[in-house]
């Protein structure tokens, strides 16, 4: 599974910076403050904090699996490709089918609020209007999708002006918000214990909302083929960037907490860091971080449009969805053919939209189904891992805890969240998150009748393709390299 066909993604176009950048770039962290702060607090009030922390233990461990599992296996389509190749090739398809529907989702969800940051610039009573967001987060989209279509190197370029000036105001205003006086409560540490949560199911449905938080740091695994020793560096700056944005996270959570009163997050559901602003630097303050989250809504939703394309580059490459999905652009070297058909798909769900409510309804509908979605590719690569390294994990300490034990309890944890939370969520969610699911059974089925070579994979085992990470520098620019010389039964 997973030989190239043609020509192939532009190899070492990424470095060890690059790839901390799109790390934290995915994650969004701006966005995700600004977007879901209030959806959370809704969920679980003053232990957001602590939903925040008690979801970052268990993300570690499934980022130590994304580590590991780049180490053995480079391939565009990272967990798509893990799963199936470890566990079955069907769970390996809907490992990647729940990124795609996922981040397609989110194209929605990511575009509506950077339509509604953009014209909240100019005039604060335009910021509600669906149909005018949803426009000008179209506009957005399609600046994002040529800057995807124009290749990797043009990516990163824009994340670093983006994401620069996005954490430059985000450090700023943590720092301001640590000398604010004028607070609705005082800082309590049981927020950060489990006294706040009403249940085990609270508990569950705070933690689905602080997956979506973190979700986005592994489209560094995404990026492998086209990263510089990508065996050591996508898994380490996944890593890196799970650990900025959990301290960006926390600082600023706690701030709403004690500066916001319950009525001001509640009533501003959209854009909860711009009221944040404005009480820490009145006149100023909120028009700087509407500038912050504008640009990490795009800088989001370029690495989302990243992930969403190498993903079906990888199916496509591999015929388990249409074989044209796998093309590259000659010029360019990215697959132009996904790229071209993900934003169509997006563009007209831009204009179902519109029918769905407020920016805010949509928002929060889309948080957790994403969640859902979320919760099940990232529990399958916890599990991956473990069954890949299994003849390896007692060779040593470390690589019984940090390739076995604490992946292992990040994937019961999210498969965990995703049962708990079917009790707690609206009907639309679960019929966004689950519905979106099953929908992936119809190409599933349809390409494993017609033979595609995926179901019938060379089998990961640690054990036997640890020697390759001892490869030549150039040998790390494709999956072929990796897979042969591997039984092909499963």
């Amino acid at each position: 599974m997973s030989i190239s066909r043609g020509r192939g993604l532009q190899a070492n176009a990424l470095g060890t910076f690059d790839t901390v950048v799109m790390a934290v770039a995915g994650s969004a962290p701006a966005y995700s403050i600004a977007a879901t702060t209030a959806v959370l607090v809704g969920s679980v009030g003053l232990a957001s904090p602590a939903a925040l922390l008690y979801c970052a233990i268990p993300m570690l461990g499934i980022a130590l699996a994304f580590s590991y599992l780049s180490r053995i296996d480079v391939n565009a389509g990272a967990s798509y490709s893990w799963v199936g190749r470890t566990l079955h090739p069907f769970l390996g398809f809907v490992s990647g089918w729940a990124l795609v529907i996922s981040a397609t989702i989110f194209m929605v969800a990511g575009s509506l609020p950077a339509g509604s940051m953009t014209l909240a610039l100019f005039d604060e009573g335009l910021a509600d209007n669906t149909a005018l967001s949803t426009v000008v987060g179209a506009a957005w989209f399609v600046l994002m999708l040529l800057v995807v279509l124009g290749g990797a190197r043009l990516t990163v370029r824009a994340q670093l002006v983006m994401s620069g000036v996005e954490l430059a105001i985000l450090a700023l205003f943590a720092v301001l918000a640590l000398f604010h006086t004028g607070n609705a409560r005082s800082f309590e540490w049981s927020w950060l214990g489990f006294g706040h949560f009403d249940g085990m199911q609270g508990f569950a449905s705070g933690a689905l909302i602080a997956a979506f938080y973190y979700w986005g740091w592994d489209v560094t695994s995404n990026l492998s083929e086209e990263t510089r020793n990508s065996r050591r560096t996508t898994g380490l700056a996944g890593l890196i960037g799970v650990g900025i944005v959990f301290l960006l996270f926390e600082v600023f959570t706690i701030a709403v907490n004690v500066i916001l009163t319950s009525q001001q997050i509640e009533e501003n559901d959209a854009n909860v860091l711009a009221v944040l602003g404005e009480e820490v630097w009145p006149g100023w303050g909120g028009k700087l971080l509407i500038v912050a989250v504008m640009l990490s809504t795009i800088a989001t939703l370029e690495t989302t449009l990243i992930q969403v394309t190498r993903s079906l580059f990888a199916m496509g490459r591999d015929r388990t969805m249409p074989s044209a999905l796998g093309k590259v652009h000659r010029r360019w070297n990215t697959p132009w053919v996904a790229i071209v058909v993900v934003g169509a798909v997006a563009l007209l769900m831009f204009i179902a939209s519109n029918a769905l409510g407020s920016v805010g309804d949509i928002l929060s509908d889309a948080i957790s189904a994403i969640g859902l979605q979320i919760a099940v590719y990232y529990g399958l690569s916890g599990l991956a891992v473990v069954v890949a390294y299994r003849k390896m994990l007692l060779k040593s300490p470390s690589d019984f805890l940090l390739g076995g034990l604490w992946p292992l309890l990040g994937a019961l944890f999210m498969f965990w969240i995703f049962v708990e939370s079917l009790g707690e969520l609206s009907t639309a969610a679960i019929t966004i998150g689950v519905g979106g699911l099953a929908v992936g059974l119809v190409p599933m089925l349809w390409y494993w009748r017609r033979g595609s070579d995926y179901y019938r994979p060379a089998r990961l085992d640690a054990s036997r393709t640890v020697e390759t990470d001892y490869l030549p520098e150039g040998a790390t620019a494709g999956p072929s390299l990796v897979h042969e010389g591997l039984p092909t039964d499963f």
